[in-house]
């Protein structure tokens, strides 16, 4: 299986969390790492070279730290652009069908802040949703979340060490369901 981790980090070089993450996935054979924000830092995408990254690859990774309970800027903007009608969903809209996509996110705060009695009063997955409902527009196989909360909280070396090794892990086998969704 062919997977795409597409990087959504507007400074992935000041980024503790996500860098190791994105290069952690790099090392591994039959991935393809695409760093969005470096390849368009003038937000101009190129949607045909984004339209055949995807048609490539069997299993589609959208990686990003949470902002505002949401996507980066750039990433609504890939959707909007590259996710178009005749091509990703529609009466002739199937290069996405049959693909599987996967939701990597990092959270400043912790878990228990993302429930129904936590100070956000909603779980990550119940604001991933909109990301649910693409999916289901475009016919891709939604898979769980990885979700790492807490980064903001000091990850220790060796913590953040073994969350890289368990991002691979989940994300290249979910089906296997050896993590728990954090």
């Amino acid at each position: 299986m062919k997977t795409l981790v597409l990087v959504f980090h507007p400074d992935l070089t000041a980024s503790r969390i996500n860098r190791r993450l994105t290069e952690e996935m790099e090392k591994q054979v039959g991935v393809t790492v695409h760093r969005v924000y470096e390849a368009y830092s003038d937000e101009k995408i190129d949607v045909a070279a984004e339209q055949r990254l995807l048609e490539q690859h069997d299993r589609i990774i959208l990686q990003f730290p949470f902002y505002w309970y949401s996507t980066p800027s750039l990433l609504k903007k890939w959707e909007d652009v590259v996710l178009t009608y005749g091509w990703a969903f529609g009466s002739k809209g199937d290069k996405l069908h049959g693909k599987e996509l996967l939701i990597a996110v990092s959270t400043g705060a912790a878990e228990e802040n993302y429930s129904p009695d936590g100070n956000f009063k909603y779980t990550v997955q119940e604001l991933l949703r909109p990301l649910q409902a693409t999916s289901n527009l475009i016919g891709t196989r939604y898979l769980t979340p990885y979700i790492l909360n807490g980064v903001m909280q000091h990850l220790s070396d060796e913590e953040l060490e073994q969350s890289a090794k368990d991002y691979v892990t989940y994300a290249l086998n979910p089906e296997l369901a050896l993590l728990a969704v954090r």
